[in-house]
């Protein structure tokens, strides 16, 4: 099983984990947050993580079971600003992007994301040149599930016609804000619910050279549409399968839902799209993880990747 981590990354780094939690550094403050995939020993005792860490989180009652994510509190053990900004200089993208401690223990952003970055700002640059050099449009990307942006960035760097969809307006508000404090614009921000999006676009006739989507395993619409990850995955995907142009054009799909492994999400993408043997589409996938100081691999999230 293939997997990718972030390579060389000055803002950021897994210090250690275990005992089902992580300790992260962010730009120069230590978080330490729970992680349930972190089922072995810490390597650094309790007083190492004590003595490092500015603030922590304790989750609410409830916490963390299927479907519900009660919020918690941040224990401040050092001194540490509310909201604060990191920079992401990648082998292609760079970035700002600002953080903050929600109830729900995310911070704004999802740092095994990384080789998406890079894969999607390479794989659209690519398409970008070739259009210029034709005299043809930017390439279209959509964003999906786009959270706080930094995929969206990524599209945007490498030459994209980017549209940011999310279904909370807060967070499009701080992807708005991620953008105008990386010092691009023209971004096209969306409020809706991505399943009902993706099917308008569908009827429309719209066309995008690259989709990008990371879907919740549950989750709302604007005006309460539910959302459930094993129900509306594969017409989600029938939809994107629609609207992706069938030449010069790319998916990423991200899951971190625990009941998907890489190979699962490789079949459902090979179905919705309809993939046969002696296809020119290529599909890649594999696990997004993070290695700690001592070594310690974290997989967090599964990937599946489309390039035709």
């Amino acid at each position: 099983m293939k997997a990718e981590y972030p390579e060389g990354w000055k803002d950021y780094e897994l210090v250690d984990c275990g005992g089902f939690e992580k300790l992260e550094r962010y730009g120069s403050y230590y978080l330490a947050r729970p992680e349930p995939k972190a089922v072995w020993d810490k390597t650094l005792g309790e007083e190492e993580w004590k003595k490092l860490t500015h603030t922590r989180f304790s989750p609410g009652a409830g916490f963390g079971k299927a479907g519900k994510e009660d919020s918690g509190t941040w224990e401040r053990l050092r001194r540490m600003d509310d909201q604060w900004y990191i920079r992401y200089d990648g082998k292609g993208p760079s970035f700002r992007l600002r953080l903050g401690l929600t109830s729900f223990k995310h911070v704004g952003v999802f740092p095994e994301q990384a080789s998406n970055w890079e894969y999607i700002y390479a794989r659209t640059k690519a398409l970008a040149d070739k259009a210029k050099a034709e005299g043809k449009p930017a390439p279209k990307v959509l964003n999906l599930f786009a959270y706080t942006g930094a995929a969206s960035l990524a599209a945007k760097a490498a030459g994209a016609d980017v549209t940011h969809l999310d279904s909370v307006r807060q967070v499009v508000t701080w992807a708005r804000g991620n953008m105008e404090g990386s010092g691009m614009d023209g971004i096209r921000w969306v409020i809706e619910d991505a399943l009902k999006f993706a099917r308008r676009e569908a009827r429309r006739g719209n066309r995008y050279q690259g989709i990008i989507l990371d879907p919740p395993a549950y989750g709302h619409g604007p005006d309460g549409e539910k959302w459930k990850l094993d129900e509306c995955l594969f017409e989600m995907l029938g939809c994107v399968a629609s609207i992706l142009a069938p030449e010069d054009s790319f998916m990423v799909l991200n899951l971190y839902s625990n009941g998907f492994s890489a190979m699962l999400g490789e079949t459902v993408v090979r179905e919705a799209f309809k993939i046969k043997a002696g296809s020119r589409a290529v599909i890649d996938s594999g696990e997004l993880a993070l290695q700690d100081r001592s070594g310690k691999v974290l997989p967090l999230s599964i990937f599946v990747r489309l390039s035709r």
